[in-house]
C-alpha cells in the first residue's frame, strides 16, 4: 500500500501547495506595498499645472483637508548611456536641497541624497540603474530643456511613487529604456526655467478629509496656472497599474487554486472511498471482536488525518519555498525595497481543512456503508453478481467479441457508479491539465490578436507635446520608412451617471491601416465618423450600451466638457482605449490635425537605422517597437502566468497520475481473487492482465472527452474571473492543449498499467484463494 499512500498523500501536497503558494504570494506583495507607503509617505493626491509660483503651494497647504504639501518640478528629458545605443525617456523630479522630501521619500539602495544647490547630481531609480549596470559614480547625459547636461550619480533609490515604472506609450515596464531622475529643486527648477515655481504639486490629506472634495479645492486653486485636473492616488499611474496587478495576482490567486484545491478534493473523495470499501471485511472482524463503529470510524479517520498531515506538511513546506520564488519573481518588476513574506494562518487552515473536509468526507461515506453490514455478513465475500448478458451481448454482438473483452464488458456495466467515479476522477484531472495549458494558448492568442493583427506598425513614435501634421513628411522622409499615420491620444475621464472611468480617446483616421479595431467576432471594425467606440470592459464599466451617451471631461488642452453617443463596441483584449474619428476629435478641440503619436512602417531591415535618427529627433520623447513590446510582455506579465501555468500544470500531472494509479490498485484489490481464481481455471496471465488493463483502458479512454467539456467550463469559469482593466483573457484552448491533456492522461495510465501487470505477474494464487478461506 505504500504506492497508494504516496500518491495520496502527493495529490494532498499538490492542492495544499497550489494555495500556500498563491494566497501567500498576494498578501506578501499586500503587506510589502503598504509598509512601503505608510513608511516612505506616499502622496493622496497629485497635480499638475503649467506653472505655477512657489507661494502657490501655501495657499493649497492651507486647504481644508491637507495635512502636507510637496511642490516640484517635474519633467521628461532623453538620456543616454555609455555602450547603450537606442534612446532613453528620463522622467526627472525635483527633491529639497536642503531636506528630504516630505512625501514620496526616497528608499536609498545605495549612495547618498544629492548634496545642496548641486547642479550635476542625481540619484536613479534602482531598475534603470540595475538594467544598464550603473551605480555611485557613474555618469550619465540628459538633454534638459535643450542643454546636454552630464549627470554623476550619487544615489540608487526607490519610491511609492514608482513601484512600476513604465514606458509612455507602453504597456509593460522597460528599465532599458526608461529611468526616474531625482534632482535638487534649485538644479533643476533652473535647468527648465521654472526657477521660484513648480509645476506639480503631491498632497497628503488629513485623516478623514473628502478626497473629492479637496481635488474639488485643488482645480479651483490652479485653474489659472494652467492646471491639468487634480488626480487622487487611485489614478496615480503606478499605483493603478500597481492596483490592477494586484487585483489580477489576487483573482488568479484565488480561482485557480480554488479550483484546484476543489478538484483534488474531490480526487481525493474517490480514491479514498474505493480504498476503504475494499476493507470490508478488515472492519467486519473488528466489529466482530466487539470493536463499536464509533472505534472503527475513529480508525480510519485517524489514517486518513495521517495521510492528510503528511501531504499538507509536504504542501506547505513547497508552497512556502514556491511563494518565496514567485515573489522573487515578481519583485523584478515591482520596485519595493524587499518583500515581507507573509504566511497567514488562516490560509494554512483553510488549505489544511478543505484536504481533511474531502478526505474525511470519503472515509465516513464508505466507513458508513462497511458496517451498517452486520459482522457475519460482512465478512462472506460478496455474493456473486447475477448473471446477465451485456446490452451489446443482448444485441447480438457476442460472436464478435472474445471471452475476456465481453468480461470485460459485462464488469463495467454491472458497477456503473463505480466505473462513473472513476470516470469522474480521471476526467477532473484532465481537466485541471486542460487548465494549466489554458493559459499559454490565451496569452498566444491575446498577444497575436492585439500586437500582431491589430497593430502592424513596425515603431510607434511619442512626441513630447502635440504636432503637426507635417511631421508625416519629416518622418517619411527618413530613408527605410514606407508608411507613416499620425494618431491622437487624449486623457479623458468618462462619465455616466455615477460611474467614472479614467482612459484615453484615440482619435483615429478613417482610412487607417496600421491600427485595427476589431468587432467581437474579430471582423475588421472601422472608425465611425461620430461618438466613441468603447470596449466591453469600458462600456461595462460605466454601465453603458451602444447608443447610450456619456459625458467626457478632457483633462488637457481647455478641460471643455463633451456629451458623445457610444456608436460601436470594440473588442480589445490589452488596454482599455476610447476611440473616436480623428476629424471630429480635432474639431471639438479646434485643433488643426495636431498628432500625439504615429505608426510607422519601416523596409525589411531597416529598424535599427529607422530607430537611429527618429532617437535624435527633437519632439521624440519615445520609441516603441513592436516586436520588443511583444518580448516585453512575455518577460513581465506573461512570465508571471505563464509561471503559475507550469505549476498547475506539473501538479496536474502529479495528480492525474495519483488518481489512476490509485484507481488502477484498489481496481486489483477488489478483482484480485476473481482474476486468481481465472488463473487457476486456465486462463493465462496475459488474459487475466488484458481483463483488468483494459477495463483501466476503456475507463481511461471515456474520461478524456468528458474531461474536454469539464476542462473547458473550468477554463470559461476562469475567464469571466479575470475580466480585468489592464487585460482581457480570451476563451481560447487550442488543439495542442487538448492534445498535451489526453496524453498526460494516457501517459498515466501506461505507467499504471506496468506497474499494475508487474503486480498480476507476481500474484500469489495460493494466497489470494487462502485469503477467504
Amino acid at each position: 500500500m505504500r504506492g497508494q499512500v504516496l500518491a495520496i498523500v502527493l495529490v494532498i501536497a499538490c492542492g495544499v501547495a497550489t494555495f500556500v503558494m498563491a494566497r501567500s504570494t498576494i498578501d506578501s506583495l499586500h503587506r510589502t506595498q503598504t509598509v512601503f507607503y505608510s513608511t516612505y509617505r506616499f502622496a493622496d493626491i497629485f497635480a499638475t499645472v503649467k506653472r505655477a509660483p512657489m507661494s502657490v503651494s501655501r495657499r493649497l497647504a492651507s486647504l481644508p483637508g491637507v495635512s502636507d504639501i510637496e511642490p516640484r518640478v517635474i519633467s521628461s528629458a532623453k538620456m543616454s548611456v555609455a555602450g547603450f545605443d537606442e534612446p532613453i525617456s528620463g522622467y526627472f523630479v525635483s527633491v529639497p536641497d536642503t531636506r528630504e522630501p516630505s512625501l514620496n521619500r526616497l528608499y536609498l539602495r545605495r549612495g547618498r541624497m544629492v548634496e545642496p544647490f548641486r547642479n550635476d547630481e542625481i540619484i536613479l531609480s534602482d531598475g534603470f540603474a540595475e538594467a544598464h549596470g550603473l551605480d555611485p559614480g557613474s555618469t550619465v547625459e540628459a538633454i534638459i530643456n535643450g542643454r546636454k547636461r552630464i549627470l554623476n550619480v550619487v544615489g540608487i533609490a526607490l519610491s511609492p511613487e514608482f513601484v512600476y515604472q513604465m514606458h509612455p506609450g507602453a504597456l509593460f515596464p522597460d528599465f532599458e529604456r526608461t529611468a526616474v531622475v531625482w534632482m535638487g529643486q534649485q538644479a533643476l527648477s533652473v535647468a527648465l526655467d521654472m526657477d521660484g515655481a513648480f509645476n506639480n504639486a503631491a498632497l497628503k490629506l488629513s485623516p478623514g478629509a473628502g478626497e473629492n472634495r479637496v481635488i474639488d479645492y485643488v482645480d479651483e486653486v490652479l485653474d489659472e496656472y494652467g492646471a491639468q485636473g487634480a488626480i487622487p492616488r487611485a489614478d496615480q499611474v503606478s499605483h493603478n497599474y500597481l492596483t490592477e496587478e494586484f487585483r489580477q495576482l489576487d483573482q488568479m490567486a484565488t480561482v485557480m487554486p480554488a479550483i484546484f484545491l476543489g478538484v483534488a478534493a474531490f480526487l481525493l473523495h474517490v480514491v479514498m472511498s474505493r480504498l476503504i470499501s475494499t476493507q470490508r471485511e478488515v472492519i467486519a472482524v473488528l466489529k466482530a471482536f466487539g470493536y463499536s463503529n464509533l472505534e472503527v470510524g475513529a480508525h480510519y479517520l485517524s489514517l486518513v488525518m495521517v495521510l492528510v498531515a503528511g501531504g499538507s506538511i509536504l504542501g506547505l513546506g513547497v508552497g512556502v519555498w514556491m511563494g518565496h520564488g514567485l515573489g522573487d519573481l515578481y519583485m523584478q518588476y515591482y520596485r519595493f525595497p524587499d518583500l515581507v513574506y507573509v504566511l497567514r494562518p488562516r490560509v494554512v487552515i483553510f488549505a489544511i481543512g478543505i484536504s481533511a473536509l474531502a478526505a474525511t468526507t470519503g472515509t465516513i461515506l464508505a466507513v458508513r456503508s462497511a458496517v451498517v453490514l452486520p459482522p457475519a455478513e460482512a465478512m462472506r465475500p460478496e455474493p456473486p453478481m447475477l448473471f446477465r448478458a451485456s446490452l451489446l451481448e443482448r444485441m447480438g454482438f457476442q460472436d464478435r467479441f472474445s471471452q475476456p473483452v465481453r468480461m470485460v464488458i459485462r464488469h463495467l456495466e454491472r458497477r456503473p457508479l463505480r466505473a462513473g467515479l472513476t470516470v469522474a476522477g480521471i476526467s477532473s484531472a484532465c481537466a485541471v491539465v486542460m487548465m494549466g495549458f489554458f493559459f499559454s494558448d490565451a496569452i498566444d492568442f491575446m498577444i497575436d490578436v492585439q500586437l500582431r493583427w491589430g497593430q502592424r506598425e513596425d515603431i510607434i513614435v511619442v512626441f513630447s507635446e502635440p504636432t503637426s501634421e507635417n511631421v508625416t513628411s519629416s518622418i517619411r522622409g527618413i530613408e527605410g520608412v514606407e508608411q507613416v499615420e499620425l494618431t491622437r491620444f487624449l486623457d479623458v475621464e468618462l462619465q455616466h451617471e455615477h460611474r467614472v472611468f479614467r482612459t484615453n480617446i484615440q482619435g483615429m483616421p478613417r482610412d487607417v491601416t496600421l491600427k485595427r479595431l476589431f468587432t467581437e467576432e474579430l471582423e475588421p471594425l472601422g472608425v465611425a465618423s461620430g461618438g466613441l467606440m468603447l470596449t466591453e470592459y469600458t462600456m461595462n464599466r460605466l454601465g453603458v450600451q451602444v447608443g447610450d451617451s456619456v459625458t467626457v471631461n478632457v483633462k488637457e488642452h481647455a478641460r471643455p466638457v463633451w456629451r458623445m453617443p457610444v456608436t460601436a463596441h470594440v473588442k480589445q483584449y490589452v488596454g482599455q482605449l476610447a476611440y473616436m474619428d480623428w476629424n471630429a476629435l480635432h474639431h471639438r478641440l479646434g485643433e488643426q490635425g495636431a498628432a500625439t503619436a504615429a505608426y510607422v512602417t519601416v523596409s525589411p531591415g531597416s529598424v535599427e537605422a529607422v530607430y537611429s535618427v527618429l532617437q535624435d529627433a527633437p519632439r521624440v520623447s519615445a520609441l516603441i517597437l513592436r516586436e520588443r513590446s511583444i518580448n516585453d510582455f512575455y518577460e513581465s506579465t506573461g512570465e508571471n502566468w505563464l509561471f503559475f501555468s507550469f505549476v498547475i500544470t506539473v501538479f496536474a500531472g502529479i495528480i492525474a497520475f495519483g488518481v489512476i494509479y490509485n484507481s488502477a490498485r484498489i481496481a486489483l484489490s477488489e478483482r484480485s481473487r476473481e482474476l486468481a481464481s481465472l488463473r487457476i481455471l486456465g486462463l493465462t496471465r496475459g488474459e487475466i492482465s488484458f481483463i483488468l488493463l483494459a477495463e483501466l483502458a476503456v475507463l481511461a479512454v471515456a474520461a478524456i472527452p468528458i474531461g474536454f467539456l469539464l476542462g473547458r467550463a473550468i477554463c470559461a469559469m476562469t475567464v469571466r474571473a479575470f475580466q480585468m482593466e489592464m487585460f482581457q483573457i480570451p476563451l481560447v484552448i487550442s488543439r495542442q492543449t487538448y492534445a498535451y491533456a489526453a496524453l498526460i492522461v494516457l501517459v498515466s495510465a501506461f505507467l499504471s498499467a506496468i506497474g499494475l501487470r508487474y503486480r498480476l505477474y507476481r500474484l500469489n494464487l495460493i494466497e489470494v484463494l487462502k485469503t477467504r478461506e
